[in-house]
C-alpha cells in the first residue's frame, strides 16, 4: 500500500518540520511547499502553476513570516511580507485544493492561524464558539482575511487550529528568550497578568495529525494548551526549569519603543483562550502544565528530536 502524501506548505519552518518529522513517524510521504530548494520540496509557483500532486491525501499551512523576527524592523515592506505569507499562502492553497480532480481530492486542509482571532482582554474568556475579533489592529485584520482565505469545497474538510504561542527550543519566543533567561535576565513582560494562550509544539503537531486521521474534525480549534497562564507564571515556571532567577521586568512601554506598539502588543497583551472543542473531541496533550512543557525545552543543548 502506497503511503499517504501530505503536502505541507512551510515544511521547513519551526512547526512545518517537526509536523514533518511525526509524519514521516507515521509512515506518511511529505512533501514540502518553500522558497527553499530540496529533494522532497516543491516551489510555490510550481503549486501555482501545476497544482497538488496527484494522490494527496492531506494538506496542511503552516507558513508565514515570523512576525517576532527582532531583527527585521516592524516597516510597512516588513508587515506586507507577514501579510503575504500567510494569506497568499493560504489562498493558493486553496485554489490548488478546489482545482485538483474531483474523485481524489484531499480529505482534509489544516490551517495554522493564531489566537490573534480573539480580541485582547483581562476578563474574558474563549472557546472556540466565541466570536472573531472586531479589532482595527494588525493582527486583528490579518487573522480574519488569513481564516477567509482557506475556503474549500466539499468533501474536504476545513479544520483551522487558532495556535497559541508555540513551546520549543528551536524555535518562537523560547528561541529569542531563551539566552537571557539562561543568563539570569528574565523577567515578566509588563504588569505580567495578561493571559499567555500556549501551547507545546509536540502537541501541535500532534493536533495536526489528529485533525488529518479523524473523519469527524472539523471547523475552528484552538491550539492551545488546557491550562490557563498569565506572562507572570510562564516566566516563574521557565525559570525554575532553568534553575534561574527571573526578576528582570521588561517594561510595556520599553517594547513599545523597541518594537513598535502595533507589533508589542502581541507579548504585552493576552487572551484567555481555551480548547473546549479539541477537549471534546477526545484529544489527550502530551504537555497540559507549563511546568513540564517547560522542562523539556530547558536545557542548553537539548538533543534534537
Amino acid at each position: 500500500m502506497a503511503a499517504k502524501k501530505v503536502v505541507i506548505g512551510g515544511g521547513t519552518g519551526f512547526v512545518g518540520q517537526r509536523l514533518g518529522e511525526l509524519l514521516k513517524l507515521h509512515q506518511y510521504e511529505i512533501l514540502n511547499v518553500s522558497r527553499m530548494p530540496g529533494v522532497n520540496n516543491i516551489s510555490w509557483s510550481n503549486i501555482k502553476k501545476t497544482g497538488l500532486p496527484l494522490n494527496t491525501y492531506a494538506v496542511v499551512n503552516c507558513a508565514g513570516q515570523q512576525f517576532m523576527d527582532f531583527t527585521k524592523s516592524w516597516s510597512p515592506g516588513f508587515k506586507q511580507n507577514v501579510h503575504n505569507s500567510r494569506v497568499y499562502t493560504t489562498q493558493a492553497l486553496a485554489d490548488a485544493i478546489n482545482k485538483h480532480y474531483k474523485d481524489k481530492k484531499p480529505v482534509a486542509y489544516v490551517v495554522i492561524t493564531g489566537v490573534g482571532a480573539y480580541e485582547p482582554s483581562d476578563d474574558k474568556r474563549y472557546d472556540e464558539a466565541s466570536p472573531a475579533a472586531t479589532g482595527t489592529d494588525f493582527f486583528s485584520k490579518l487573522v480574519v482575511e488569513w481564516e477567509n482565505a482557506a475556503k474549500v469545497d466539499p468533501p474536504v474538510r476545513l479544520v483551522i487550529i487558532r495556535s497559541g504561542a508555540v513551546l520549543g527550543r528551536w524555535g518562537g519566543m523560547i528561541k529569542n528568550m531563551f539566552m537571557p533567561f539562561y543568563l539570569g535576565m528574565g523577567g515578566p513582560i509588563g504588569s505580567g497578568k495578561q493571559f499567555l494562550p500556549w501551547i507545546h509544539i509536540d502537541d501541535l503537531v500532534r493536533l495536526i495529525h489528529f485533525a488529518i486521521e479523524n473523519p469527524e474534525v472539523k471547523g475552528i480549534l484552538n491550539g492551545v494548551a488546557p491550562q490557563v497562564i498569565t506572562n507572570e507564571e510562564f516566566t516563574k515556571a521557565f525559570a525554575k526549569a532553568l534553575n534561574r532567577p527571573a526578576f528582570l521586568p521588561v517594561p510595556e512601554l520599553f517594547l513599545n519603543l523597541l518594537l513598535n506598539p502595533e507589533r508589542a502588543m502581541i507579548m504585552t497583551k493576552g487572551q484567555c483562550v481555551v480548547p473546549k472543542k479539541v477537549e471534546d473531541y477526545g484529544f489527550k496533550y502530551k504537555y497540559p502544565h507549563i511546568e513540564d512543557a517547560c522542562k523539556e525545552f530547558s536545557h542548553l543543548f537539548p538533543k534534537k528530536t
